[in-house]
């Protein structure tokens, strides 16, 4: 497997000096420009990234309108972007979430945070690399199914799932994208109880996979999965998927508010919400969503 690629945009170079620094040894190949015109013309150049490291505060144009042209552009809406900023106020934040900054660094920042928020947006870059490889193993499975009910327990069947079903929407790479981040949320969060602080925790120290691995084979969790009830019409796919846990306050994860911002974790239902579908709707008390996508031709 190829490094992943990043481009680190800075004005200051001792600021992209740093962020070297603080990757050294990670295996990332990192590209930089120190200005928003020379990110712009690497971003729409031949050069393919896997994340974007983006000061927000440039002369000239600056992060913000960087991040407004990639998302603007169809090719680049999924790159993650990392906003990195001392521009850290409420008003501030939320103008780069609602612009489609879903990672952000307030400066100064330790080298521990740069390196989790960076491996937490590759990894979903790696997720859904995989999953829209599994596309075309899926695809025709079940492109003739007018209603389907199915159960998943593990991560492993949940992208799965994701890959069959997404088949039938028009955007497959999209849907995919957002039914993975559902399911995730179904089965980690709803039925093995893991909260959104554990989580971080889990992921900073890299034990993740592990905990979920641990809490799948308790006795208590042996008879949990989340059902998935999936409904076609001509225009439309309807996906409901409901976990046996308690419920959350969904309310408060629909977008990315600036209490959550400088956590790995916490981006998945809001960016699946933004990117892959029309409508997605929690029942109270939080154990069920409901979600529709554009069906196929």
């Amino acid at each position: 497997m190829s490094a992943a690629r990043l481009l680190v945009v800075d004005d200051e170079e001792v600021n992209r000096e740093i962020i070297a620094e603080y990757l050294d040894g990670s295996g990332y190949e990192l590209i930089m420009a120190n200005d928003g015109e020379g990110a712009l013309a690497l971003l729409f150049g031949a050069t393919a990234f896997d994340a974007v490291v983006l000061d927000r505060m440039m002369p000239g144009i600056d992060g913000l309108e960087v991040l407004r042209r990639i998302q603007a552009e169809p090719r680049l809406r999924t790159l993650p972007v990392i906003m990195q900023t001392a521009a850290a106020s409420r008003e501030q934040v939320a103008e780069g979430l609602r612009l489609g900054a879903y990672y952000y660094l307030t400066k100064p920042y330790h080298n521990d945070s740069l390196v989790a928020v960076v491996r937490s947006a590759l990894d979903m870059v790696h997720r859904r690399r995989e999953l829209t490889r599994d596309l075309d193993r899926y695809r025709g499975v079940i492109g003739v199914m007018q209603e389907g009910r199915f159960r998943v327990r593990e991560l492993k069947e949940a992208q799965a799932l994701a890959a069959a079903v997404s088949t039938l929407a028009a955007d497959p790479s999209s849907a995919a994208m957002g039914l993975s981040e559902l399911l995730i949320n179904a089965i980690e969060h709803g039925n093995l109880g893991i909260s959104f602080h554990e989580k971080a925790s889990l992921l900073a120290a890299e034990r993740l996979e592990r905990e979920i691995e641990e809490r799948l084979a308790l006795p208590a969790n042996a008879g949990k999965f989340v059902e998935v009830h999936i409904t076609r019409a001509a225009s439309a796919v309807r996906v409901a998927i409901r976990d046996q846990g308690r419920g959350f306050d969904w309310r408060r994860y629909l977008t990315l508010d600036e209490s959550r911002v400088l956590y790995p974790n916490g981006r998945g239902i809001a960016m699946a919400r933004h990117i892959a579908f029309r409508t997605l709707e929690y029942v109270d008390p939080g154990n069920e969503v409901v979600v529709a996508f554009a069906a196929s031709a």
